[in-house]
Parts: structure tokens; C-alpha cells; sequence
């Protein structure tokens, strides 16, 4: 059998990435601890830069308004990403932001089954999602450089798959809270767990 020099190996890899043909890599699962227990949910776990351009989906990403709250109450997206605002409730509910990376945008009232969309282009962008017909009402998109991210779950646990191995730096995002960020060497293939403390 013929050997693959380095070079045209190089070369394979770039084609696969160039046709958005996904190449496995390795797993990063932790937890993410805080002061309070009700602050482990909803953290955003992220690779802080990955070489290379993501093209968004598709497909929109949903970000719900039921029971007058915004649900999911922390939505992460990867930049370029469409969001569609649908309105499940009886009432007439309302979508802006007054952050300027999402390009402080309102998109008006409407009612029960209609959808509004917005695109998040900006990477590193935490912006605050609110309505001003309930101003109770609040919700957060983070928006991301790559698509290798997680929200933590109640018990602050995270599961990041198919990280490009390589010298990364992993980091956190929590509407309230911060951590430090953490260099991880990650492997070909298996796993690595990280773990953070959130603090003020």
C-alpha cells in the first residue's frame, strides 16, 4: 500500500474542512461549581479560538416566549447565526436589545404563533434579549467565533465533543458570574475534563 506523504495529507485535510466535512477530535466534559447552587445551570462553556471559518446553519436557532419568559433562558449560537423569536403565549409579547455587538435591535409586538428573526453576526457577543410590554422578562445570546460550546445543566456539568486537538483555550461566560480561563492540551481523540469555580 502507498504511503500518504505529510504533504498531501495536509492538503486532505484542508479539502475536508473546505467541503464542512466535520473531522473528529476529542472531548471536553466537566463541571462548573458556584457559590450557589442555582448559579451552576445556564453557564456557557466555549474554546475561546479555533482556527479556521464556521459557517453558520441552516436552519435558525429558536429562542421561545412561554409563560412570559424566554426560553431557553441562555441561548449560545455561532456567529452569522438567524435566531427566530416565536411567540407561544396568549399575550403580545415584544424582542429588543440595547446592546450594540448585536446591533441593538427592537423588533416590535406580535402575537401568539408568529415568529420575528434576528442574525447575530458579531462574535464575543453576550447580549441581553428583554421585552418592554414585560419587563420581568430576560434572556441572553452568546454569541461565538466556533461551534465548540456547551451550557451547563443543573448539577453545572458540560459536554463539548469533536474539539480540533491542539494547544486551546477554554473559557466561561455567566450572566452574573465569572471564572478564570483554563489552557488545556487537547488530545487526538479521547477526553479531558475541566473544571471551574465561579466567583464575583
Amino acid at each position: 500500500m502507498e504511503t500518504i506523504g505529510r504533504s498531501t495529507a495536509i492538503l486532505l485535510v484542508g479539502a475536508l474542512l473546505a467541503h464542512g466535512t466535520a473531522i473528529a477530535g476529542a472531548t471536553i466534559t466537566g463541571k462548573v461549581d458556584a457559590p450557589r447552587p442555582r448559579d451552576r445551570v445556564n453557564a456557557v462553556v466555549f474554546v475561546d479560538r479555533v482556527e479556521g471559518e464556521f459557517a453558520p446553519p441552516s436552519e435558525p436557532a429558536v429562542m421561545d416566549q412561554k409563560n412570559l419568559e424566554f426560553l431557553p433562558h441562555v441561548l449560545p449560537v455561532l456567529a452569522g447565526t438567524t435566531v427566530d423569536f416565536l411567540n407561544s403565549d396568549e399575550v403580545l409579547h415584544n424582542v429588543f436589545s440595547p446592546d450594540l455587538c448585536a446591533r441593538k435591535f427592537n423588533l416590535g409586538s406580535w402575537p401568539k404563533g408568529e415568529v420575528r428573526s434576528h442574525r447575530f453576526d458579531k462574535p464575543s457577543c453576550q447580549a441581553v434579549m428583554l421585552c418592554n410590554i414585560h419587563p420581568e422578562m430576560e434572556a441572553y445570546i452568546v454569541t461565538l467565533q466556533n461551534p465548540f460550546y456547551a451550557v451547563t445543566d443543573t448539577a453545572g456539568a458540560y459536554r463539548i465533543e469533536d474539539v480540533p486537538p491542539g494547544s486551546r483555550t477554554l473559557r466561561v461566560w455567566h450572566e452574573r458570574l465569572a471564572a478564570e480561563p483554563v489552557q488545556v492540551d487537547v488530545p487526538e481523540s479521547g477526553s479531558v475534563e475541566v473544571n471551574f469555580r465561579l466567583r464575583r
